[in-house]
């Protein structure tokens, strides 16, 4: 099970920060992911990293490239 941090994408549409649509940012495990929308399928809670208020929970993220969906459910 993996541990997911999900933030508002302040800085997009700027360079290699995505478009304007790719509103969220999802750290697995420490690792960015920046996506368009955010399906929770599991217990969330909100947490802070340094000053920043993240959704946190945990799970298993599946990415849908087509769309820059993330859906984060309780199974792989």
């Amino acid at each position: 099970m993996n541990k997911y941090l999900i933030r508002f994408n302040k800085s997009r549409g700027q360079e290699s920060r995505g478009s304007e649509a790719h509103v969220w940012r999802v750290f697995e495990n420490g690792v960015e992911h920046l996506a368009k929308d955010v399906i929770i399928n599991v217990p969330s809670w909100g947490e802070t990293d340094g000053p920043d208020w993240n959704i946190a929970c945990k799970g298993y993220m599946r990415f849908v490239d087509i769309s820059d969906l993330v859906i984060i459910n309780s199974e792989p």
